[in-house]
């Protein structure tokens, strides 16, 4: 039996449209690149053939349109895994429930959602310029701790290793542990991306081991980080966002995965803030992948 959805859990606004997001259901396509700066859905459009969906709210960006044949939606989302539950649970509705009927589809589709962002490198052979794809992710975020199913699209073992490894402390939100959909990382990551772990942190600063004018409560969690090793996988790079993402999706029966160009590499103590130009290459490469 389909589930009904009240209008307290899904709420429409009166155009029709999804309430964060403020896309209607028809201008959703199959293919989805995210990016968490809104002004980089712009970016991505300027290399559309054609556009036919342009809506804005808050942080909240998406345009639909063509790229050689291809039709495209590019969404903002902001910062954070926290934006990411917005985003990947409207998305999911706008595919997925009937607004009219308020009723989950006998039909479900599965949306291809790739993330295109910037990250920290964490490791010799990841220096400014790298494109990492994600692989795996640790979540620090605990987002998907809230869901059912979450033991059951994680990987438990691996967990455990980099619990132990950290010597995790039990006020933090336990981490969790997510593959990216290997389908979609073989065609987009190619031979020209590292395959890597990538930890997606709940901030900027003290979750990613920067320490300003407040002392960190773990002064060594980022050469913890940077050693640890489970059958061959090391960490790779941080960001904010790859573990919701590729989670959310897994639970929701979507393709996803994350890509990112490092801007920063932490080990080094090298940035780069003149970033934004560059990024064009790995934006042309998704589109033309996905």
């Amino acid at each position: 039996m389909s589930k009904f959805f009240p209008e307290s859990e899904l709420i429409i606004n009166p155009d029709g449209s999804i309430f964060h997001l403020h896309l209607k259901p028809e201008f959703l396509a199959d293919k989805v690149i995210l990016v968490g700066d809104p002004g980089r859905v712009k970016q991505v459009a300027g290399f559309f053939d054609g556009i036919e969906c342009d809506v804005e709210n808050r942080e909240f960006h998406t345009i639909t349109g063509n790229y050689k044949g291809k039709r495209i939606t590019v969404q903002s989302t902001g910062i954070g895994c926290d934006n990411i539950d917005i985003v990947l649970n409207e998305l999911d509705a706008c595919a997925n429930i009937d607004f009219s009927t308020r009723m989950e589809k006998d039909q479900l589709r599965c949306l291809s959602i790739v993330r295109i962002g910037t990250c920290g490198g964490l490791q010799p052979f990841t220096p400014t310029g790298t494109f990492i794809a994600s692989v795996k992710s640790i979540g620090f975020d605990g987002l998907l701790n809230f869901y059912a199913g979450r033991n059951d699209v994680c990987d438990l073992e691996f967990e455990e290793a980099f619990r132990q490894h950290m010597d995790w402390n039990p006020q933090l939100g336990a981490p969790y542990v997510i593959d990216a959909d290997k389908e979609l990382i073989d065609r987009v990551a190619g031979d020209d991306m590292v395959r890597g772990v990538t930890i997606a942190c709940g901030g900027f600063f003290g979750p990613q081991g920067r320490e300003l004018r407040i002392p960190l409560a773990d002064p060594m969690q980022n050469e913890k980080v940077e050693r640890f090793e489970y059958k061959g996988y090391h960490i790779t790079n941080f960001e904010m966002e790859s573990s919701a993402v590729a989670g959310l999706s897994k639970l929701l029966g979507h393709k996803a995965m994350t890509c990112c160009m490092v801007i920063a590499n932490r080990l080094a103590k090298q940035a780069n803030a003149s970033y934004k130009n560059s990024i064009d290459t790995l934006i042309e490469k998704v589109l033309d992948r996905i």
